[in-house]
């Protein structure tokens, strides 16, 4: 089986147990959970058995070992997180408001994770590589850019696949260089994943179907267009198929999209039909809203089909 490879940020989670606004007073907290949007993806494609591997950095600290030790009893490759003792691990702290909005406190780019760079261990896990996932989040520093890019020409090279999923605010856009590394990134892309807005963030066609045209005219493959709570829907050149969202009791939203992603690569690397994949990752997403941490909603195919055994004949609509 192809190996899904990924790089960027691994943190903990800390989130506030009462809703709120930010965190400008005492208040309880819980956790830490094992989280980061590439960790959390490259774990959902580790319980579904397929061959994967990490690049990112840690602190030499609890939050590091929580953190690696969980990916690895899940099948990971671990071998390319570096530990860094002059820098702990990195940290997200949330708060969740009575309208579902979240206040966030992140310790990223000034953490272990600011240290993500070129070394003999990320060599050879990349060089192992068959499918990279980037995700915007994860390009927070110009090393990790860099390393990202560098490691894009390398896998296409060698007739590797590259997914992305944008995963960023409008704002990050504005950040120096970072359009024109997402754009360039978009260019090598295989497969594209964006949330809503997301899809017209590096297009010039501002409208949903314009968006779609341009991206596959451009050398893209697929798309696969999230939509949260309103389902998922995915394009290629022979047309576009619809998948509703599956109605669960949400418990943490964070790691959703993730899980969706890291479900639906792994069907697309193993040849699954694309209606198929679709169905698998709608339920990866669903599964994860009902568990509270960002990486405990990841889950194995058993535990999706036994979960889409139960949702009844709901096809995708081509």
């Amino acid at each position: 089986m192809q190996k899904v490879v990924t790089i960027g940020e691994i943190v903990v989670e800390i989130m506030a147990s009462e809703p709120g606004v930010g965190f400008l007073e005492p208040l309880t907290l819980k956790g830490p959970f094992p989280s980061g949007a590439p960790a959390i993806f490259i774990d959902q494609v580790a319980r579904l058995g397929q061959p994967c591997g990490i690049v990112s950095c840690v602190g030499n600290d609890d939050f590091g070992r929580l953190n690696v030790n969980r990916l690895k009893a899940d099948g990971v490759d671990v071998s390319a997180i570096r530990v860094i003792p002059e820098f702990a691990t990195g940290s997200a702290f949330v708060r969740y408001r009575e309208d579902g909005n979240r206040d966030f406190v992140f310790n990223i780019k000034q953490s272990a994770n600011g240290q993500i760079g070129p070394a003999p261990e990320v060599d050879a896990l990349l060089a192992s590589a068959d499918c990279l996932h980037v995700m915007g989040s994860a390009l927070f520093c110009e090393g990790v850019v860099s390393l990202t890019l560098q490691a894009i020409d390398a896998i296409k090279a060698e007739h590797g696949l590259i997914s992305f999923d944008p995963n960023l605010r409008k704002e990050m856009l504005d950040l120096p260089g970072m359009r024109q590394a997402m754009e360039s990134i978009l260019e090598r892309a295989d497969l594209f994943l964006p949330s809503g807005p997301e899809l017209n963030l590096l297009t010039q066609a501002k409208d949903e179907a314009g968006a779609i045209a341009e991206l596959l005219a451009s050398g893209v493959k697929a798309v696969v267009l999230k939509c949260g709570a309103h389902g998922a829907s995915y394009f290629d050149a022979q047309g576009r198929i619809d998948q509703a969202a599956f109605p669960v009791e949400e418990i943490d939203p964070t790691g959703a999209g993730d899980c969706f992603g890291g479900a639906f690569v792994t069907a697309w690397l193993r040849g699954e039909k694309p209606a198929d994949a679709l169905r698998l990752a709608a339920g990866a997403g669903a599964l994860a809203v009902t568990r509270k941490g960002p990486m405990e909603g990841t889950s194995t195919r058993a535990e999706i089909d036994a979960f889409l055994s139960r949702q009844g004949a709901s096809d995708p609509v081509a």
